[in-house]
């Protein structure tokens, strides 16, 4: 192990939380320590002594562990003996098999949301980010870079800020160090931010910033303002304000999985007038009584903000289903096909 400056547990974000998950011999024969990569059979750790590589027990995968977890070890066999449980998970819906959830990141404070003040703006791409983080039961920061770029900064704040009433909404030059001063309430001793968005962004110049190191960036394609991928692996660094920063490659896939509670606080406007409507299961589209839709007639609530919501619920739904369900609703769509088919056919 190497340490050049010492550090404590309250350091790397230890809490009474961790503490009283450790049985009493294991004080004694375990250290503490919290993961700063994930390999194909290795994770890379570090503790107050330094920073190590652990290997699993062969009934361990470390598809299971996370950047930003806490495990117990022994130091002399550098083996993980167990994780800890998690105080906060931030995962998103996999692309390819129903209920499968893949891991960004444990045990974090705030996920910074980044995106830029040019075409890749996308409003429908951060109230996905936003209910992943509701869900996580994480602060939501965003964060828009690349604002000395543009002419009409404030038309991207006010977009953002319509998402939330409470919700943080910074304008950063990411290529000037003195703008980080900006996060310091999120990014004090022991804190954990995540930093999450699409490729181009800005995601790694502003790492440099936070953390004073100097990670390859790479330039932006000009027609649709997209990003190359510069950060291939998600990474613990170390904040010299004290905290902690888990950078994540860009992903232009953003799938959402069992966060339904993630979704209702995002669209909250929405989700509170569901109880209201006359019937249960209430489509808000035109039935007798739609307190929903009575909110849109008084501009309370957008019909885009609406098409929005009901895609995520229908995509979470899909997500989440167990695989009878599944097949239960490719044969009700298979027959009502057919049906179509042979009313066709008539």
């Amino acid at each position: 192990m190497t340490n050049p400056t010492q550090t404590t547990l309250a350091d790397l974000g230890w809490t009474n939380f961790y503490q009283s998950q450790v049985d009493i011999d294991e004080v004694t024969t375990t250290t503490p320590a919290r993961v700063r990569g994930v390999h194909r059979t290795q994770i890379s750790v570090i503790t107050t002594d330094g920073t190590t590589d652990l290997t699993l027990d062969p009934g361990m995968s470390t598809a299971e562990i996370a950047i930003g977890d806490w495990v117990l070890c022994d130091p002399k066999s550098a083996l993980m003996i167990r994780r800890l449980d998690r105080i906060s998970t931030l995962q998103r819906g996999s692309d390819y098999q129903h209920g499968e959830r893949q891991l960004i990141a444990a045990n974090i404070d705030t996920l910074f949301i980044t995106t830029s003040c040019n075409a890749d703006f996308n409003v429908a791409r951060l109230e996905r980010y936003l209910a992943l983080a509701y869900d996580a039961d994480v602060t939501p920061v965003i964060l828009l870079t690349k604002a000395d770029q543009t002419d009409d900064q404030q038309h991207y704040i006010d977009q953002a800020q319509a998402l939330g009433p409470d919700l943080a909404v910074v304008a950063v030059d990411a290529r000037d160090v003195t703008e980080t001063t900006k996060l310091t309430p999120w990014t004090g001793k022991g804190q954990t931010v995540a930093l999450a968005g699409s490729s181009g962004v800005g995601k790694t110049t502003l790492t440099n910033a936070l953390t004073g190191e100097n990670g390859a960036t790479q330039g932006i394609r000009e027609d649709d303002a997209r990003g190359r991928h510069t950060t291939t692996g998600r990474s613990l660094h170390h904040l010299p304000s004290g905290g902690w920063l888990i950078d994540t490659p860009g992903m232009r896939g953003l799938g959402v999985a069992d966060v339904v509670a993630g979704i209702n606080e995002v669209f909250s406007e929405i989700s509170s007038l569901e109880h209201q409507c006359r019937f249960r299961d209430c489509k808000h589209d035109g039935e007798p009584g739609c307190a929903v839709t009575a909110a849109i007639a008084a501009g309370d609530v957008t019909p885009d903000r609406l098409k929005r919501f009901q895609k995520l619920r229908r995509e979470d739904a899909i997500a989440t289903e167990t695989t009878a369900q599944a097949r239960i609703r490719n044969k009700k769509f298979t027959k009502v096909v057919k049906k179509a088919v042979k009313k066709k056919k008539r």
